[in-house]
C-alpha cells in the first residue's frame, strides 16, 4: 500500500499545472521515495485545456493518475472521484491553484502519524476577496451547530485524514457531497487536529468558486447533515403565530376604545405581509429537503467519468454513483 495519496480537484487552472505538480515532486519524492505516493488529478470539466496538459504530464511521471470528468460535479465530488482510486495509507486533499503550498504535506503527514484521524490546514492570513473571508466565518459558525464540530477547528480544503475516513466518507450515496461533513462525522472531535500555514496568492487564472457555488455548497451543509433549518421554521412559524396573536388582540382592543376609528389595509397588509413572507420560507425549506431527496430516489450520479490516464481499465468505474 502506498504512503501517501494526494487528491487535487482540477479547474481552470492548465497554466499552473506544471508548477504544482514540479513542486510536488520536489518535496515528495525526498520525503517519501517515488514509489510511495500518488498524486490524482481530477479534471472537473473546467474552461481551459487542463486535461491535455494532465495527459501530458502523466506520460513522464508514473506517480501521476489522471481522471477527467464528463460534466462539472463541483469540488467535493470530484475530490469523491479521487477517493474512489485513492490507494495510500493517507489521504491530502488541497486545491489546484498554488494557495496551498506542497511543502506543508510532511506536516500534515507528521499530525497523522502521531495519532490523529484528520487534520486540517488553517491559514494566517488567507489571501481571498473580502466576501470569501466573511463567508468563511458565517459557514464556521453554522458548521459549529449543525455538524457538532469542535469549537475553533477551521474547516479547510487543505485537509489530511487516514484511509479509513476515507473509505467511511465513500459509503455516502447521495449526489450532494459535503466532504468535511463526512469525515467530522466518522471520527472523535479528539482525534482531529489542526496545522498553521501561509496562504498564497493565486498565481494565476480565477478562482472557480463564484458567489453561487458558495451558496450551494453552504445549501448542501445545511440541508444533508442536520433537521436544524426545519426546526427554525417550525419555531418561526409559532413565533410568527404569537406576534399575529397579539396584533389582532391590539386591533381589537384599539377598535373597543375608539370605536369610530376606522381599522383599515395597514394592519391587514401588515399581517398578510409577514405571515405570507413566513409561509414562503416554510416552503422553501421544505422544497430543498424534498428536491434532495428526489433527486437521491433517482439515483443521481456524484460524477460520472469520461477519460482516465495512467489507471487499469475500469479502475474507479465510469459511471458511477459513487
Amino acid at each position: 500500500m502506498l504512503e501517501l495519496s494526494v487528491v487535487i480537484p482540477v479547474y481552470g487552472s492548465a497554466g499552473i499545472l506544471p508548477d504544482l505538480l514540479g513542486r510536488l515532486e520536489q518535496v515528495l519524492i525526498p520525503t517519501l521515495g517515488a514509489d510511495c505516493f500518488e498524486v490524482i488529478l481530477v479534471h472537473d470539466c473546467g474552461p481551459d485545456d487542463a486535461w491535455s496538459v494532465i495527459a501530458d504530464e502523466a506520460t513522464r511521471l508514473p506517480w501521476l493518475r489522471g481522471i477527467d470528468l464528463r460534466r462539472n460535479a463541483g469540488q467535493h465530488n470530484a475530490i469523491m472521484a479521487g477517493l474512489g482510486i485513492a490507494g495510500g495509507r493517507c489521504i491530502v486533499t488541497m486545491d489546484d491553484d498554488l494557495q496551498h503550498d506542497p511543502a506543508d504535506i510532511p506536516r500534515i503527514l507528521d499530525a497523522l502519524h502521531q495519532g490523529a484521524d484528520l487534520c486540517y490546514v488553517e491559514f494566517e492570513d488567507k489571501k481571498h476577496a473580502m466576501w470569501k473571508r466573511a463567508g468563511s466565518k458565517f459557514n464556521d459558525m453554522v458548521a459549529a451547530r449543525l455538524l457538532k464540530k469542535p469549537s475553533g477547528l477551521y474547516l479547510s480544503p487543505f485537509r489530511g485524514f487516514v484511509r479509513e475516513l476515507g473509505e467511511e466518507a465513500r459509503r455516502y450515496q447521495g449526489p450532494f457531497v459535503y466532504l468535511d461533513g463526512l469525515l467530522i462525522q466518522s471520527t472523535n472531535p479528539r482525534r482531529i487536529t489542526t496545522i498553521t500555514a501561509k496562504h498564497h496568492a493565486r498565481s494565476d487564472g480565477r478562482s472557480g468558486y463564484s458567489l453561487s457555488k458558495s451558496i450551494s455548497l453552504w445549501l448542501q451543509m445545511a440541508t444533508s447533515f442536520s433537521i436544524v433549518p426545519l426546526r427554525f421554521v417550525s419555531l418561526a412559524g409559532m413565533a410568527a403565530s404569537f406576534v399575529a396573536f397579539l396584533l389582532a388582540v391590539a386591533v381589537f382592543w384599539q377598535k373597543l376604545n375608539t370605536p369610530h376609528l376606522a381599522v383599515g389595509w395597514p394592519s391587514l397588509i401588515i399581517t398578510i405581509l409577514f405571515m405570507g413572507g413566513l409561509q414562503l420560507l416554510a416552503l422553501g425549506v421544505i422544497g430543498e429537503y424534498t428536491g434532495r431527496i428526489l433527486l437521491n430516489i433517482n439515483n443521481r450520479p456524484q460524477y460520472v467519468v469520461g477519460r482516465t490516464v495512467n489507471l487499469d481499465a475500469g479502475e474507479g468505474g465510469y459511471s458511477t454513483r459513487n
